[in-house]
C-alpha cells in the first residue's frame, strides 16, 4: 500500500504540493535511522535542485543522510558536478549541507561491492524463455555496493520512463544495476537485447523487471521508493511507498504520459538528442524511443551536434564490434565470447532489429548519426552519417502528413504504431 502520492491529469504538480507530498510520506518515517538516498545523474530529466533540500528537510530525524548517485556504468561525478547536480553552491557542501553525504557508486571497484545472493542459471532460463540463449551464461552473483548494507533503509528517489532494458525505468533499477556489480547488468541488458527492444519498450511487467525484483528480494535493507514521473520538465506525479507498489503506480502514470499513440510509422525521423546526453551510450535513447515508431525500411537520424564521444567507459570495446542486429552476435557467437554483453546489448539496442543470415546482415531500418563523431568513424561502427550543420531543422516541421517526424528532446517519450 502507497504511504502517499499525488498526480493531476494534465499540466504538472505545483511547488507546494510537491512539498506537502514529500513531508506527508517521508517525515518521522526514518527517525534515528541511517538512510541511503538513491538518485539518478544528470542524463535523466528531474527537478533535482527543488527536490534535494524537500527531501534533507523531510529526513532531519534521521542520524546520517548519504545521497548516490546509482550511476551504473557511468563515469563518477566530481565535487562541482556533484553539487550542480542536487543544486548547490560548492561552499554549501561544507556548510548548510556538511552532514550529508554526496557519494558516487563504483561498479568496476570489487572493493565496493559485497555478494548477497545468486540468481541461478534455471532462474534465468525460465525468465528467459524462449528467447534463452547460452550467451547468457550460467548462475548470476548479486553484488550491490556496500552502502546498501550499511545502512537501516533505502529510499530510491527517481524517475519512471519508458525504458529500452526493462519496460519502465525506475524504482529497483536504481539497485540493479544502479549501484550494482557488472554482472547483472551484462544479463539484465543481454537479455532485454535478446527480447529486443521492440518486445521490451513500454511494457511494464518484463524478465528484467522480474530478474531485478528477484535480485532485490535478497537485499535485507527495507526500501521505499519516491517514484515520479516527469512530463515536460515538471513533476505530473508522486508516488511513496514499498518499492514494488511505488514503481507499478509510477509506470501506470508513465504509460499515460510518456507513450506517444500513432495511427502509422513514420518514414524518416530527425530525432534531437539533448545535451544531458554527452556520449553515445546515452545518446542513444533517441533511437530507442523511436524505433517502434519507424516503418520497414525507414530511417531515423540521431541528431547531436554536440556529441563528439561514443562512451568513455566503453568506447574501446564499441570500436571493436560496431552496432549490430541481434542475429549478427547470436550466430557467430565465438567472435564475441570475450565482450562484455552489456556492451552488446547497447550496440545491438542501437541498431534496431533485424536479421543475420548466409553472412548478410539486413537492419530493419537505417541508423544514421549526425554528431561531432566524424564519417569515417561512422562507417567503421557500421552506422550512417550526416554532416549535422546540413540540417535545418524548419525544413523537417509540419511534415507527419508525408511520414516525416522531427523531434526536439528525444530520448523521454516513446512512439509507438497502434496496432503493434
Amino acid at each position: 500500500m502507497l504511504y502517499t502520492q499525488a498526480t493531476v491529469p494534465i499540466g504538472t504538480l505545483s511547488d507546494d504540493t510537491i512539498r506537502d507530498t514529500i513531508a506527508r510520506g517521508l517525515e518521522g518515517r526514518f527517525s534515528g535511522q541511517r538512510v541511503l538516498v538513491l538518485i539518478p545523474d544528470h542524463t535523466r530529466t528531474l527537478p533535482l535542485a527543488q527536490l534535494f533540500p524537500l527531501l534533507v528537510e523531510a529526513l532531519h530525524d534521521a542520524r546520517q543522510v548519504d545521497f548516490m548517485v546509482a550511476l551504473g556504468t557511468h563515469l563518477p561525478l566530481d565535487e562541482n558536478a556533484l553539487c550542480k547536480l542536487v543544486g548547490i553552491m560548492p561552499a554549501e557542501r561544507t556548510s548548510t549541507y556538511k552532514n550529508i553525504g554526496l557519494l558516487n557508486h563504483a561498479w568496476d571497484d570489487p572493493a565496493t561491492l559485497h555478494t548477497i545472493g545468486t540468481i541461478t542459471q534455471d532462474q534465468v532460463k525460465a525468465l528467459a524463455g524462449d528467447v534463452w540463449h547460452p550467451s547468457l551464461g550460467g548462475d548470476v552473483p548479486i553484488r550491490i555496493n556496500r552502502a546498501a548494507l550499511e545502512c537501516d533503509h533505502i529510499l530510491i528517489v527517481g524517475p519512471t520512463f519508458p525504458h529500452e532494458v526493462v519496460g519502465f525505468s525506475g524504482g529497483a533499477k536504481y539497485l540493479f544495476p544502479g549501484i550494482s556489480g557488472p554482472e547483472m547488468i551484462n544479463v539484465t541488458h543481454w537479455l532485454g537485447a535478446l527480447l529486443t527492444i521492440l518486445n521490451t519498450i513500454g511494457i511494464e511487467q518484463t524478465p528484467m523487471r522480474a530478474m531485478i525484483h528477484a535480485a532485490a528480494e535478497h537485499l535485507s535493507t527495507p526500501i521505499t521508493l519516491l517514484g515520479l514521473v516527469v512530463d515536460q520538465g515538471g513533476l505530473a506525479g508522486m508516488f511513496i511507498g514499498p518499492h514494488t507498489e511505488a514503481h507499478h503506480a509510477a509506470a501506470e502514470l508513465s504509460a499515460q504520459r510518456h507513450i506517444i499513440w500513432l495511427d502509422q510509422p513514420y518514414r524518416r525521423v530527425l530525432s534531437k538528442a539533448p545535451p544531458m546526453y554527452d556520449e553515445l551510450w546515452t545518446g542513444a535513447k533517441a533511437m530507442y524511443k523511436l524505433e517502434p515508431g519507424i516503418a520497414d525500411g525507414g530511417e531515423v537520424i540521431v541528431y547531436a551536434p554536440h556529441l563528439d564521444t561514443i562512451s568513455d567507459v566503453h568506447g574501446t570495446y564499441i570500436r571493436q564490434t560496431g552496432y549490430h542486429v541481434r542475429d549478427y552476435f547470436l550466430k557467430q557467437w565465438d567472435r564475441f565470447v570475450d565482450v562484455p554483453m552489456g556492451v552488446l546489448a547497447h550496440s545491438t539496442h542501437l541498431k534496431g532489429s533485424g536479421t543475420f543470415e548466409n553472412g548478410i546482415e539486413i537492419p530493419r531500418i537505417q541508423v544514421t548519426l549526425a554528431s561531432k563523431i566524424p564519417p569515417d568513424v561512422c562507417a567503421a561502427i557500421n552506422l550512417g552519417y550526416m554532416d549535422p550543420a546540413s540540417i535545418h531543422v524548419e525544413d523537417w516541421l509540419n511534415r507527419e502528413d508525408e511520414g516525416i517526424l522531427y523531434v526536439p528532446k528525444a530520448g523521454e517519450y516513446l512512439y509507438r504504431v497502434k496496432q503493434s
